[in-house]
């Protein structure tokens, strides 16, 4: 027992002097990293590697989260926020009508619209398209944040337009930059497993990426983890961005999010512990040296559990959203949004600088 106990802690030892060199990790390193349970070294490791990036400021944005539509073509195993064209609960909005939504909540201060929503085939590329242009429109000041690469990849084959020219329409429109979803796990083993043949593969994902930042669009990226993959499919995940960053620089932050239970009632068990949260959080931060931000998602964290990542390697808690659909469908228990100050007393509150930002993380204001 002591031989393998020195072992893992030699291993540990030998990791923690890659980290202090500045040394990249490999996937067996990664993999070790989560089959230990040496959580409080990985989290110092972390926390030491955020620090030197990003000191001690943690990001939030002013935006609300938008929802034009819920009707989608494909039937992901984990999602319970799409709906089948006619179905109870189905909706697709015009521009006209999310203004009125937006109107209720809207401020001059508000910087960002995060929008992301189902693969509705039943309408045509343009009316994605005029959405966007008709926000951008009335509300010049806000930046658009729409469309994940799995509907780039949906608008493509929906338009007959290859991903570039989906994309430079969009742009012109007013897009101003992709969220990272869509992604789930990078691994075609997964995507079969959980019934995403139909949606943008892991080589459909990346290129989508890869053309937005030709293009000049800085993005997002996401995990989605907890479900049926390996620590190697996480790892491997994290290396295909980090491969993809060391070629464009595109990436903005990471963000590791977890699977939430069907229902809100679901048994304990059925989601994923702090530990693997946190965990997580400060493995992507060790992997993915060469992305700036990693972000702890309040609504699958929850907001204490995000302020102890805040000292696990997370520089980033999101922003006020409003009233986010998606996770709470699938049975999370945060809040549906915070305010401004909320977040500030959340940041603090964790012995950190509150720093209000832009889309780009340009800072508008430190707290």
């Amino acid at each position: 027992m002591s031989t393998i106990i020195n072992s893992q802690e030699r291993r540990m030892a030998e990791i923690a002097e890659k980290v202090e060199h500045g040394e990249r990790l490999t996937l067996e390193d990664g993999v070790f990293l989560y089959e230990t349970d040496d959580l409080l070294t990985i989290g110092q490791l972390a926390n030491q590697v955020n620090l030197k990036k990003n000191g001690k400021k943690v990001y939030f944005v002013d935006n609300m989260s938008l929802y034009f539509t819920n009707v989608c073509e494909e039937h992901c195993a984990f999602c319970h926020f799409r709906r089948d064209e006619g179905e109870d609960g189905a909706y697709t909005l015009t521009a006209e009508q999310m203004f009125d939504y937006i109107d209720k909540h809207y401020h001059p201060n508000m910087r960002e619209f995060h929008i992301t929503g189902g693969h509705n085939p039943n309408v045509p590329f343009q009316y994605y398209v005029d959405c966007i242009k008709g926000l951008k429109q009335r509300y010049p000041n806000v930046t658009i944040k729409a469309h994940t690469a799995a509907e780039i990849e949906f608008f493509s084959r929906l338009s007959g337009l290859s991903y570039k020219e989906v994309l430079q329409a969009l742009m012109d429109a007013g897009l101003g930059t992709m969220p990272g979803g869509g992604a789930e796990i990078l691994s075609e083993r997964y995507r079969k497993k959980m019934h995403l043949v139909d949606k943008a593969s892991t080589e459909a994902w990346l290129e989508v990426h890869r053309t937005a930042h030709q293009l000049g669009m800085k993005t997002h990226a996401t995990m989605l983890f907890g479900a049926i993959e390996t620590f190697e499919e996480r790892i491997q995940h994290m290396m295909y961005l980090r491969e993809l960053q060391d070629e464009t620089s595109g990436f903005m932050v990471f963000i590791p999010n977890s699977v939430q239970p069907a229902s809100v009632n679901a048994s304990i068990k059925r989601r994923v512990s702090a530990f693997d949260n946190l965990k997580t959080i400060a493995i992507s931060r060790l992997m993915l040296d060469n992305i700036q931000h990693i972000k702890a998602y309040f609504i699958n964290l929850g907001t204490q559990l995000t302020q102890i990542a805040l000292t696990f390697g997370a520089s980033d808690a999101h922003g006020t959203i409003i009233q986010e659909r998606i996770s709470h469908a699938a049975g999370a228990t945060s809040p549906e949004g915070m305010t401004r100050d909320e977040l500030v007393w959340l940041i603090q509150g964790a012995g950190r600088i509150a720093v209000e930002r832009d889309t780009f993380y340009n800072e508008i204001k430190v707290y």
